[in-house]
């Protein structure tokens, strides 16, 4: 389970070194249900490959699909450094 606080419930200290802490910042915390679940994402591509390899079937993820992924997390990265937006330019074989 997830656990949130709102702000409005959040304590708000004031430092004084001659007392001990009086608040319990593990208080007030509220449950939030889980909404959906997902499977680990490597594992089911993984599973997709193995599948592929096995009975031979055609695979959607090929090297060039790869360069492109790698591709857009450089961009995401130097995007986020710079803070500006990054031209991605196409890839080809």
């Amino acid at each position: 389970m997830t656990q949130i606080q709102h702000y409005g419930s959040t304590p708000k200290p004031v430092w004084n070194p001659d007392i001990p802490q009086p608040i319990d910042f593990y208080k007030n915390w509220d449950q939030v249900p889980e909404q959906e679940s997902y499977d680990n994402t490597f594992k089911v591509q993984w599973e997709l490959f193995l599948r592929h390899v096995v009975l031979d079937e055609p695979f959607r993820w090929n090297l060039l699909e790869g360069a492109k992924g790698a591709q857009l997390a450089d961009h995401g990265l130097q995007s986020s450094d710079e803070r500006m937006w990054k031209e991605i330019n196409k890839l080809s074989v």
